[in-house]
């Protein structure tokens, strides 16, 4: 279960607790859904009841409690426990990570975390002649197509178009020319720091040293796919098991990080691209700690536990690989 799949459920609890007379308020449109903060238990938390406490006139506490009756026997979900002054906190089966990993390999890269939930929207970027704001802008686009919407990216002296949802792109300038670092570097220089950030433009980006967060990201992509090949020389496949947290709840996250690009009605909607390119800074290091448990030592044997790791290294390669590929950036197999 993905967390925007997660929210519908969320929103669906909220439904049923309106229909039953138990909550008298509107069901909003989203319910944000995230791994739990400090405090938090399970693999997910929503604020759901502190958002709707007020609209109902019903303490926190007393909103929760009734979404959780609702919640605990939705699919997929084991258990329920309320923290704080009303935080659900969401436990998934660990048969969902194990359908998720199955989802991705069979989706792959270029389609994981994709939907058409905005097909027939039309979104207008608008963009200064600068170099940064082009490449934010080109992103943003990508993102935005991901989730089956049409964009359109104009020149700011153009008149502005009224017709259609529209976002004007004025990331921080870069304080010189990025080329000469290369076109998958530069993106990167231009992409991963937050748009209110002024970029380096430095050739720190070129250098393949753990320091550097681009050659982390394109190194543990080659990583998973050298492990799998690895696999194969010792005679056994990928096979969806139990995943391992903390890589599970990143790679559940990633449609949800796409679709963020989609709110361009957001003053923050430029930062989709930055909050993608961390996120994939989070999955290359989650599983390079995996990996050194993922093919067997010695005369040791292949067991189901090699295979899910297997499995789960691939889908974070999967998604190492989506997400460059959404940012213009190349992913090499061998590195």
């Amino acid at each position: 279960m993905t967390p925007v799949e997660l929210s519908r459920t969320v929103l669906g609890a909220v439904r049923r607790a309106v229909d039953a007379g138990e909550l008298r308020v509107d069901v909003p449109e989203r319910a944000v859904v995230a791994p739990p903060g400090p405090g938090g238990v399970g693999d997910y938390a929503t604020n759901i009841a502190l958002q709707l406490a007020r609209p109902a006139g019903q303490p926190p506490l007393r909103v929760a409690e009734l979404l959780r009756s609702h919640l605990v026997h939705a699919d997929g979900i084991t258990g329920v426990e309320i923290t704080g002054p009303g935080f659900l906190n969401i436990r998934l089966d660990q048969n969902v990570g194990t359908a998720l990993v199955r989802r991705i390999l069979d989706e792959g890269a270029a389609r994981y975390g994709h939907s058409d939930t905005l097909v027939g929207q039309v979104y207008v970027l608008r963009v200064p002649y600068e170099v940064r704001a082009e490449v934010v802008a080109d992103v943003l686009a990508r993102m935005v197509a991901s989730q089956g919407a049409r964009v359109e990216i104009q020149q700011q002296e153009l008149q502005k178009d009224d017709t259609h949802e529209t976002l004007d792109v004025r990331p921080v300038p870069a304080p010189q020319d990025p080329a000469p670092l290369g076109p998958d570097a530069a993106r990167w220089a231009l992409l991963h720091p937050a748009p209110s950030d002024r970029p380096r433009i430095t050739a720190d980006h070129l250098v393949q040293r753990e320091g550097n967060s681009l050659f982390r990201v394109r190194y543990a992509h080659a990583r998973t796919r050298a492990v799998v090949r690895n696999a194969a020389d010792l005679g056994f496949a990928p096979e969806p098991g139990a995943a391992e947290p903390p890589l599970l709840p990143l790679l559940t996250d990633y449609p949800r990080i796409l679709t963020t690009a989609a709110l361009l009605t957001r003053p923050d909607a430029i930062a989709a691209p930055a909050r993608l390119a961390r996120h994939l800074v989070a999955v290359a290091d989650a599983v390079l700690d995996l990996l050194p448990g993922t093919l067997p030592r010695g005369d040791e044997k292949p067991t189901a536990a090699h295979r899910a790791r297997l499995a789960l290294a691939e889908a974070a390669g999967t998604v190492l690989a989506g997400g460059l590929s959404l940012l213009g950036i190349d992913a090499p197999d061998h590195l």
